[in-house]
């Protein structure tokens, strides 16, 4: 049997609703797109690319040595933008890694690609972290719950589970923006049209498992920043800093 072929690409949107331009914002004097590449570049992937929606985008991913391809601005989501940047391209295996998670362990990245190219793999995976609800209770942060297989019941930017008074508390899970997907799945994926669980709440996995899309999540007790606002690089950039001290 041919070995598969992997491919990570991030999908980098200049026109963030709440952080316009966040993929070029200056990260420990590099732009923060350069730290997600550099991180995914040293993975197990065969192919590392960036699919971007604007020409300032491209230019900045060619001046530090990135494959960057234009798509249209206009695509819904990260997902159909990494469809179109693969279009012509062989890869059995495709991970979707966020252009705003500068601190994304490129251990993680490949777990992912460990876990889907088993013979047993599933036809999506993603990453999980165990948190507290203290520090969870925020809609830009992602929660999920799992099954006792580890199969993703569902997404929320609501804190899920909800503890009831006299309920009996458990693990609340953060979710990390990184995707795995069978190639035939992501094709599949981008021709769906959007939920009503995904207009809702503005999460695009949630049209997976609208259409009974299994998603497999990984716990992981690395760490990561992600990024969706300028109160966020502040902190990515502390949490950089600390690393490079203790190096």
């Amino acid at each position: 049997m041919a070995k598969l072929r992997t491919a990570v690409v991030i999908p980098a949107r200049y026109a963030s609703s709440r952080f316009p331009g966040k993929v070029l914002a200056s990260l420990a004097g590099k732009p923060m797109i350069q730290h997600v590449y550099e991180r995914a570049s040293a993975s197990k992937a065969d192919i590392c690319l960036i699919a971007a929606d604007d020409q300032r985008v491209i230019d900045a991913c060619k001046a530090f040595g990135a494959t960057a391809i234009m798509t249209d601005p206009e695509l819904p989501s990260g997902t159909d933008r990494i469809a179109a940047a693969l279009k012509g391209i062989e890869a059995d295996v495709v991970i979707n890694v966020q252009g705003d998670e500068p601190l994304l362990p490129t251990e993680a990245i490949n777990s992912l690609i460990d876990r889907m190219l088993q013979s047993d793999a599933p036809e999506m995976a993603t990453i999980g972290v165990q948190g507290s609800r203290e520090e969870l209770d925020n809609p830009n942060k992602v929660k999920l719950v799992k099954s006792n297989s580890g199969r993703a019941l569902y997404f929320s930017r609501s804190m899920i589970p909800f503890l009831r008074t006299g309920g009996e508390d458990m693990p609340v899970y953060l979710h990390w923006g990184i995707y795995a997907y069978r190639r035939d799945v992501l094709e599949r994926f981008v021709a769906m049209d959007a939920g009503k669980l995904e207009n809702c709440e503005k999460l695009e996995q949630l049209r997976a498992l609208e259409n009974d899309i299994a998603i497999q999540v990984l716990i992981t007790d690395l760490e990561s920043v992600g990024v969706d606002t300028p109160e966020d690089l502040v902190r990515a950039e502390a949490k950089l800093a600390e690393k490079l001290k203790n190096l």
